[in-house]
């Protein structure tokens, strides 16, 4: 989607603020013992309030409104009420919801409750790492200049990227142009980012694996060898300096 009037950007922050502060909500909901399925159902009813509806489910039928990913799951977790959080656990949760005609994406890993794993440092580096590839984003840098940044980034600190995971376009639906925003250096990709363009811009930051697999259910994505992946995702409008984000209201830097 690409914004030309006041009305459309106006739809993008509603969308935006819904997905938003839906996760920050969910977050601060999470607790050990609770199962996925409860906070799932948690995250509904906040984006009810909003009138949003859960993008997954309309675009997929994903069997759940949220995406809520443990551990080794990387990213598409189906929500239970059999799978019980616990302390320490890396949980990712990612909401994206349409709101009268506007779609937004946002998502974030968090470590739940005390940090008994050591996940928190993967956690700090996929945020940080968002942030700087956030900050360089302009109208007509290369897609994948930024990929080689989040790249580069990443093995400065230790770690590697999921290839076969990208940001995309959103806006008007879920998935739109450009389809793959990588999170390495890709050659073949020659297409820049474009003034008033809305794009999900989203890091997977590995601690070994470079590539996600379906583990079976149809839908969870992890990786085969055990490694941690952290993700943060968000919704935001190219200009020619600074984008504008339309899901800051989920403290993602914080």
């Amino acid at each position: 989607m690409s914004i030309t009037n006041e009305q459309e950007m106006q739809g993008m922050r509603a969308a935006g603020e819904a997905v938003a502060l839906t996760l920050k909500a969910m977050r601060e909901y999470a607790r050990p013992g609770m199962s996925t399925g409860e906070l799932d159902e948690f995250g509904n009813a906040v984006l009810a309030s909003f009138g949003a509806k859960s993008a997954p489910k309309l675009t997929y039928g994903f069997p759940g409104w949220t995406c809520i990913s443990v551990n080794n799951e990387i990213a598409h977790g189906i929500p239970s009420d059999k799978r019980i959080m616990t302390e320490g656990d890396l949980l990712n949760i990612d909401v994206s919801a349409e709101l009268d005609g506007f779609w937004a994406d946002n998502g974030g890993s968090f470590v739940l409750g005390q940090d008994i794993h050591g996940h928190q440092k993967l956690v700090d580096a996929s945020r940080e790492i968002l942030r700087k590839a956030i900050d360089s984003i302009r109208d007509g840098v290369k897609i994948a200049e930024i990929g080689g940044l989040i790249e580069f980034e990443a093995k400065k600190r230790g770690y590697r990227v999921i290839e076969n995971l990208t940001g995309h376009g959103v806006g008007r639906s879920l998935h739109e142009e450009p389809h793959s925003i990588a999170n390495y250096y890709d050659k073949y990709n020659r297409a820049r980012f474009r003034k008033n363009g809305v794009v999900a811009i989203e890091t997977f930051i590995s601690t070994r694996a470079t590539w996600a697999y379906e583990n079976g259910d149809g839908w969870t994505l992890q990786t085969k060898d055990g490694s941690f992946v952290a993700q943060h995702e968000h919704t935001l409008m190219v200009t020619d300096g600074v984008p504008v984000l339309f899901t800051s209201g989920n403290d993602i830097w914080n």
